[in-house]
């Protein structure tokens, strides 16, 4: 009797161990995997939201125009460095890196499919004219030492940049972003997100876009400017 009551207790407890392994092994096939996809779509960026990322960076050096425009236009001193460092920013990462994203693969994409092709000439014509107001930017704020002629050119180059881009890029953000992921397959979306990551680094280095945050954030302190709380209104 002793016996045969140990083999039944060693029998129950190999059938609740085995149940208990399968149990175990089903869950973890069907949890883990599911975290580690988790895991990797948090990793991964889309080829809009990079773009929007880089958007946000092109707004502060919009910011950094603005100021510069208004030191300018008070005849206030700053150091002339900041906007030729800015326009520096704009030369080589937004329109030699960003833009040509843009020009390479989402523009030829929606002439293609016959799609918001108005709005695409508009930017691409705009990209054009950016250039060629960045041009005279750099020019002009190679020195300190220009005529009052030369000063008032320079805020309307800063004027007529800063009014074109901001529409320019809510546009993108609000409707050729979001209608370019239903223009694409998921594999071809993800594969151009990839794409994307790979040619910031070949031209900027693996954190090319932290880097020129860096360098946009080092142009707002030495303006003054890269404290967010003095932007707050004060409200009685």
């Amino acid at each position: 009797m002793q016996s045969s009551s140990i083999y039944n207790s060693r029998r129950n407890f190999i059938e609740k161990t085995l149940k208990f392994t399968v149990i175990t092994g089903i869950a973890s096939a069907t949890v883990l995997p599911g975290c580690k996809d988790q895991g990797d779509d948090e990793q991964k960026v889309s080829p809009p939201e990079d773009l929007m990322q880089e958007h946000g960076l092109l707004n502060r050096v919009l910011l950094i125009y603005d100021t510069c425009k208004a030191h300018l236009i008070h005849k206030q001193a700053f150091p002339i460095e900041a906007l030729s460092n800015a326009a520096g920013i704009i030369r080589t990462f937004v329109e030699n890196y960003h833009e040509k994203q843009e020009e390479n693969y989402l523009f030829p994409r929606f002439q293609k499919a016959n799609q918001l092709t108005d709005l695409v000439q508009v930017l691409l014509k705009q990209h054009n004219a950016g250039r060629a107001l960045t041009d005279q930017v750099m020019q002009l704020s190679k020195s300190s030492a220009r005529t009052d002629t030369e000063a008032q050119k320079l805020v309307q180059l800063l004027t007529d940049f800063n009014s074109m881009y901001r529409p320019h890029e809510a546009r993108e953000d609000t409707v050729l972003f979001p209608a370019f992921r239903k223009l694409v397959s998921k594999h071809e979306y993800d594969a151009l997100g990839e794409e994307f990551e790979n040619n910031e680094h070949k031209l900027f280095g693996k954190d090319g876009f932290e880097t020129m945050v860096g360098k946009v954030a080092d142009i707002e302190r030495s303006l003054g400017i890269y404290d967010l709380a003095q932007f707050t209104p004060k409200i009685s």
